[in-house]
């Protein structure tokens, strides 16, 4: 990354993987507009946003940890970061003893496989992993509504994503762009819906293909 480049905000991360368009409208555009999904979320997340640290014996919990990573380009925070001693793990400034990091994700609503979250988690490791020299082979996703956790494995596949979708969304940043919309079922659950209109650019797309078809077909005669 350039060192002058601008440090987007991680979340944004798994934003692109649940839809470029929406990415592009949040970051050039500068829309937002709150649904119940997202009301609901934005209150569950408050109970565990607070920025504190919390310790039993060798072991602590780091809530809303800040990060950031030169090499991805994004700052922002971690839901939890789950330390524990170990000989074999890394310095961090809250304890002075080495501690093996385990990043946790808060999400909101049920146990589900969503690879836009999967990524966010992945690279918040890679963040820690660059700050503090370590390695992080795994970490999980807990869901608030069903408070159930799901254990993601950090491997090279997802990592090298990672980097594809941070390098995406430095170009949507820098080109002012926003990607076309692409309708599908997630569309409906969308909160910038009103101001995205994918079934309207779908339509709009398919009657300018129909004229030209029909205008072929004249010439044709």
């Amino acid at each position: 990354m350039k060192h002058d480049a601008e440090y987007l905000p991680l979340s944004y991360l798994s934003q692109l993987g649940y839809c470029p368009r929406r990415v592009g409208l949040l970051l050039n555009e500068r829309l937002w507009l709150e649904s119940a999904d997202t009301a609901k979320g934005r209150r569950e997340h408050e109970s565990v946003h607070t920025r504190r640290i919390e310790r039993r014996g060798r072991e602590l919990k780091l809530f809303e940890y800040p990060v950031a990573s030169n090499d991805l380009g994004v700052s922002g925070k971690c839901d939890l970061i789950e330390a524990q001693e170990d000989p074999a793990g890394c310095r961090i400034p809250a304890v002075d003893f080495p501690v093996l990091l385990y990043p946790v994700e808060y999400k909101h609503g049920k146990l589900r496989d969503e690879q836009e979250y999967e990524i966010q988690l992945c690279a918040q490791a890679m963040c820690l992993e660059e700050v503090y020299h370590t390695t992080i082979a795994e970490g999980a996703i807990f869901y608030i509504s069903s408070h159930r956790r799901q254990r993601v494995v950090l491997d090279e596949p997802l990592r090298r994503l990672v980097l594809e979708t941070a390098k995406e969304l430095h170009h949507i940043r820098e080109s002012l762009s926003v990607p076309a919309a692409r309708y599908s079922e997630k569309c409906k659950r969308c909160s910038l819906l009103e101001y995205c209109m994918p079934a309207v650019g779908h339509s709009a797309r398919a009657y300018c293909q129909k004229l030209a078809q029909e205008a072929k077909e004249v010439e044709t005669v």
